[in-house]
């Protein structure tokens, strides 16, 4: 099989954002769950944060149709979940946090049954579920009833009943949730692979940072059922400046007057040592050609840039509005 199985749903590059949330309140057993959403966001591949508790799986339940808002309103890829919700669904693949299988039956037929029951016609949906199963690396595993699978290849199942039918929306929640990290890595390789296709946008809800970090472009975090912060983490990937801590030996004023000028921030301090905030468009070896124009000896240097722990983190401790400066 060449390529993913989603790139028959290929999106052809609808103008309309992935989703938009607007004063969306949801209220489940009496109790206020989602307080006034206020987002849009356009990215291939959004990722949806928050500890437990946060609204996360009820915003996404919500955006397939299976909660009623209470007021505001909530459209994906343009579609109005008030009024749209079978052309939502049709729409998109989703892969839910918990297991839904039926024990004693094998991966291919269930992939099949999901798929038909998605509105394919039966040979073809045969045809995409071994298509499907394979590229999840369940190819030897396929004639096997899903109940013998360990949890890997259940969530490996999961996903592949999700792309089956080739879905412009693919809505994964918690999809590495208590996975070995090579089963990790593989189930992460497949969702970059979905994405780097162009064929379908990509939801992907996780309580992993990392997940998010390496999947997504765009990044929404929720607290208490509100929206702590929104990030475009390939905005952020690209102008996030570098922090760096230097000790050097020698006379240091060539260097810190060259970062100056460039626009970098300094600061000095006893025995060496210098702190500096490397803005676009200056690079670390920029400072390495310098010191050795001058005779400066940089005998340690470290950086960081800020990651997406640490704007989580900001969030949590800022509650409502945008990425916190």
């Amino acid at each position: 099989m060449s390529g993913t199985p989603v790139e028959a749903g290929r999106d052809n590059g609808t103008a309309s954002p992935t989703v938009e949330l607007a004063e969306l309140r949801v209220r489940l057993g009496g109790r206020l769950v989602l307080k006034g959403l206020n987002a849009s966001l356009w990215g291939e591949s959004i990722g949806l944060l928050g500890p437990n508790g946060a609204g996360k799986t009820t915003l996404l339940h919500t955006l397939l149709g299976f909660f009623p808002a209470e007021a505001g309103a909530a459209r994906v890829l343009g579609l109005d979940v008030r009024v749209q919700t079978p052309m939502i669904r049709a729409a998109t693949g989703y892969m839910p946090e918990n297991d839904a299988f039926v024990a004693g039956m094998s991966a291919v037929r269930l992939t099949t049954m999901l798929a038909e029951l998605g509105g394919m016609a039966p040979g073809i949906a045969l045809e995409r579920a071994h298509e499907a199963l394979t590229w999840a690396g369940l190819g030897e595993a396929r004639y096997r009833p899903v109940g013998t699978y360990s949890l890997g290849m259940r969530q490996m199942t999961k996903l592949a009943q999700a792309v089956v039918a080739g879905p412009r929306l693919l809505i994964l929640d918690e999809p590495t949730n208590g996975m070995d990290p090579p089963v990790r890595a593989r189930m992460i390789n497949l969702i970059k692979e979905v994405r780097a296709s162009g064929a379908t946008r990509i939801i992907l809800s996780s309580h992993l940072l990392k997940d998010v970090e390496e999947c997504c472009d765009e990044a929404i975090i929720l607290k208490d059922g509100e929206v702590a912060s929104t990030c475009n983490l390939e905005a952020e990937r690209r102008t996030n400046k570098k922090f760096l801590e230097l000790e050097v030996e020698g006379d240091s004023e060539p260097l810190v007057a060259m970062a100056r000028e460039r626009g970098c921030e300094c600061a000095t301090a006893a025995g060496g040592r210098l702190k500096m905030i490397l803005p676009e468009g200056v690079e670390i070896r920029d400072l390495y050609t310098v010191a050795a124009r001058h005779d400066i000896q940089i005998r340690r240097l470290s950086s960081k840039r800020d990651s997406l722990q640490e704007i989580f983190l900001k969030a949590m401790e800022a509650g409502n509005g945008r990425l916190p400066a």
